[in-house]
């Protein structure tokens, strides 16, 4: 237990030291991301992605066989992937296509079988993309990944899955050090680079944990989880399908850019999403362990179509010209 904390408290001092490191570097070679008028580098991203690698993969060797190295290599390949996104802006289907080859050599069809693998691969791809479009707000991503990386990591312990609650651990606690400075008015940004690996990992590692229970409790677990993330993919999918837009084509038409419709500032929108992203945790982590019913997944299932609904019909405008800039502030637009 000792070694875990020291493990995690390690990672979050290093990724927020690198991450600061890294600005002046990621400025220089126009790896940023525009808001307003300034440019925020994306240093974030792969101060996480080094980091994260770098502690699990010391904490795996100390552990002996915690059983996590297929999935750190994946995870790196997906940072690959985001990296080169946040370089040259790559199309949606390849990002999906290729998650799905690198969740594809992650699941452990051993234990879930082929077709719930398949299906694992499916919603790991989904999960991805949409930590991705949670990067439209200034430390959105970030609470989102600590609050569902710490209940993944709770889900492992109740287990015994030690590799998998290990890196989960060390995942929450470096995205914490890239949340110090990604905090509204952020100063560095995950980009795909840091999002999609953060959300990919902790796809997996919910499979991992999961593998061999019932497929519709797992479903039920799953979803909850990863609420804030789902809730907002959906929401998206569905606005621009039933607007008649392009569904790769990106807007202010996230959860963050509605709800900053009702007057909350961005550090209120970040709170209040990661509140409802806890709430959901908490109920998935005490459904898998067997301390409430799955009713109260049903709940979680509800509370999510409710915000989605009530959030749907609030006006946003996709057109880059009729977005004032005090609506849009750093709830930036990208194709998410």
């Amino acid at each position: 237990m000792l070694y875990g904390i020291a493990a995690a408290a390690t990672a979050l001092l290093l990724t927020a030291l690198l991450a600061a490191a890294l600005r002046t570097p990621a400025l220089r070679l126009r790896l940023v991301e525009r808001r307003r008028q300034r440019e925020v580098p994306l240093s974030g991203g792969v101060a996480l992605v080094l980091v994260t690698g770098g502690v699990a993969g010391v904490q795996q060797w100390g552990a002996d066989g915690s059983g996590i190295g297929g999935l750190l290599a994946a995870g790196g390949a997906v940072a690959l992937l985001g990296l080169a996104d946040d370089v040259w802006r790559l199309r949606r289907r390849v990002l999906a296509m290729g998650t799905a080859v690198a969740a594809a050599c992650a699941v452990p069809y051993g234990e879930t079988g082929v077709g719930p693998g398949l299906l694992a691969v499916v919603w790991a791809v989904g999960v991805t993309l949409a930590f991705r479009g949670l990067d439209h707000a200034d430390g959105l991503a970030g609470t989102a990944g600590v609050v569902t990386a710490f209940g993944v990591a709770a889900c492992a312990a109740v287990d015994v899955l030690d590799g998998v609650a290990g890196l989960m651990s060390v995942l929450a606690a470096a995205l914490t050090g890239v949340l110090l400075h990604s905090w509204h008015p952020a100063r560095v940004a995950l980009g795909s680079c840091g999002a999609m690996p953060a959300g990919f990992v902790i796809a997996l590692g919910l499979v991992h944990v999961r593998a061999g229970f019932g497929l519709g409790e797992s479903a039920g677990v799953l979803f909850a989880l990863t609420a804030l993330a789902s809730a907002d993919a959906v929401l998206v999918l569905l606005a621009r399908r039933l607007d008649g837009r392009p569904v790769v084509r990106g807007g202010p038409d996230h959860l963050g850019h509605r709800l900053r419709r009702f007057g909350l500032t961005v550090p209120g929108v970040t709170l209040l999403l990661g509140f409802a992203a806890l709430s959901a945790v908490v109920v998935g982590v005490l459904a898998h362990a067997e301390r409430v019913g799955g009713q109260a997944l049903w709940w979680v299932a509800g509370g999510a179509l409710v915000l989605v609904l009530a959030l749907f019909r609030v006006p946003v405008h996709t057109g880059r010209r009729s977005v004032s800039p005090q609506v849009r502030g750093p709830l930036r637009v990208r194709n998410g």
